[in-house]
């Protein structure tokens, strides 16, 4: 799986037409096509049960297609019973999402703060390694300049550095904002050919085999990362010999904008601040963000590279990472971003999101048993708890308001005879529900108070609102899922001086 490659000769035909506008390099039609095919095929090809280009596996598919009329006629004949067993299996799943909460929490409120793993390292100087940033726009002319100037921010030897801008060859708006704006010495143009599927992870694979980097990061149009994010990334994964990818902890601009970013920002600061780190620490799979993941280039190309199937390729792309043995650190370093400001962006992004989780779990569950092999039974059940809990609870959290509603309104669903069973798991389900927003909430207020937002704490009492907007995100994705697995709801972005950004906290 491994790419071998003349690392000179690829930074001369990348960088060799430095003469020409923007540093293009010269159109070579077989390489082109080429790249392209192993950009889009490479993965499915040498592990088709690794790739999401099959949506499900036909087990697979029959269960998902016979679960509803199932359910349905199950309903039909007796909804008491129906209603018991669902719950009864439920209370385990959200348990464990409850516990994983709470010891975030605990870690967060009262685990030491005065070490971190990067400290370890930074009395050790080594010498900086080439870096390679894959940065895809797409349908982003708006916002090229301030890009530009978040990448011009970068503290890191501009010899050592290559940024590959990657344009896709349709998006003739976005190509013409870059040429139209002065770039460094160092930045190039990749531009992808037009193609199927059109995602965000068939460009990073083909701009992968023109980076010449030992260490790559993917970074989005928006970002605006810490200057000496780099260096402290490239000293964590020189001194951690298995380590696969660092993942810098990402938060918003534009918090204060309206409740929604406000949520945002809230669940943003606990997945990263909180909720990653604690699974570092419990030495559980680490699904990554979209965006500040460094790799040692080697690690990546032997997994496989990203995913252009899969709709959301940083999650699957930390779960392979963790099969292969390859452990992932979340660095205490802040990558900026802006938050969905309006619900249509928010609801195609979160969509997409979900779409993308649901297509991992189905295509590391195809074979259980080799997964919890790879992952050894402890990281098998934490993927059951995290990505499975986080799936099944957007998609099951309204239908408890449901029956709530429909008990008070009807009186109790469940037959007269009662037993000290069902009403065992009724109060068990009831606890989990209670401990479940209690816990999300606590945390949501911790991990703001700890970026110094508190302003925001507030606004985590209203978080059980927005997990419903989550909720209908989730029926959402599963519609796509079924009909449309691979279509990429682009995330709208707009300069940054169109909203009001925030005082940016320390991380």
């Amino acid at each position: 799986m491994p790419l071998q490659r003349d690392a000179a000769a690829a930074r001369t035909n990348i960088l060799g037409t430095s003469h020409s506008p923007h540093n293009v390099p010269a159109w070579d039609g077989s390489r082109e096509r080429g790249d392209l095919d192993h950009a889009v095929n490479s993965l499915r090809r040498s592990h088709p049960e690794l790739s999401a280009g099959e949506a499900a596996w036909r087990w697979q598919k029959w269960t998902l297609a016979l679960l509803p009329p199932a359910c349905l006629a199950a309903a039909l004949i007796a909804l008491d019973q129906l209603i018991f067993a669902l719950a009864a299996l439920l209370v385990l799943p959200f348990f464990c999402v409850v516990a994983l909460r709470t010891a975030a929490l605990w870690h967060t409120a009262f685990g030491s703060k005065s070490h971190t793993a990067e400290q370890d390292i930074e009395t050790h100087p080594v010498e900086l390694p080439r870096y390679t940033l894959l940065v895809p726009l797409y349908d982003e002319a708006g916002i090229v300049r301030d890009l530009v100037s978040a990448l011009s921010a970068i503290d890191y030897p501009a010899e050592r550095l290559q940024i590959l801008l990657i344009l896709e060859e349709t998006d003739t708006a976005t190509r013409r904002a870059v040429t139209e704006t002065p770039l460094p010495d160092h930045v190039s143009i990749v531009v992808v050919p037009d193609g199927k599927p059109r995602t965000k992870p068939r460009a990073l694979n083909y701009a992968l085999r023109r980076a010449t980097g030992d260490l790559v990061v993917v970074y989005d149009a928006e970002d605006v990362p810490e200057p000496d994010q780099l260096r402290r990334a490239s000293r964590l994964i020189a001194a951690s010999p298995h380590l696969g990818c660092v993942q810098a902890r990402l938060n918003v601009l534009n918090a204060e904008e309206n409740w929604l970013t406000r949520q945002f920002a809230i669940e943003y600061t606990v997945l990263f601040d909180c909720l990653l780190p604690t699974l570092q620490r419990l030495a559980l799979p680490v699904p990554l963000g979209g965006t500040s993941n460094h790799f040692p280039r080697a690690v990546l190309e032997e997994v496989g590279g990203w995913d252009p199937f899969n709709v959301t390729e940083d999650a699957d792309l930390g779960i392979r990472l963790a099969r292969s043995g390859s452990t992932v650190k979340v660095l205490t370093s802040t990558t900026w971003e802006e938050a969905p400001a309006t619900f249509r962006t928010w609801l195609k992004q979160r969509t997409r999101w979900l779409k993308g989780w649901m297509q991992t779990y189905l295509v590391h569950m195809r074979n259980p048993v080799r997964t919890a092999r790879d992952l050894g039974w402890l990281q098998f059940f934490g993927l059951q708890v995290l990505m499975g809990g986080v799936i099944l609870s957007a998609l099951v959290h309204p239908w408890f308001y449901a029956v709530m509603a429909a008990e008070l309104a009807f009186g109790p669903l469940s037959a007269p005879h009662h037993h000290t069973l069902s009403d065992a798991v009724k109060v068990i389900g009831l606890t989990n529900l209670v401990l479940g927003y209690v816990s999300g909430v606590a945390l949501g207020c911790v991990a703001v108070a700890g970026r110094g937002r508190q302003r925001l704490a507030i606004s985590a009492l209203l978080m059980p609102v927005y997990w419903l907007l989550v909720s209908l995100a989730a029926y959402r994705a599963l519609f796509q899922l079924a009909f449309t697995p691979y279509i990429w709801e682009k995330t709208q972005h707009r300069p940054r001086a169109a909203f009001t950004t925030t005082n940016r906290p320390s991380a």
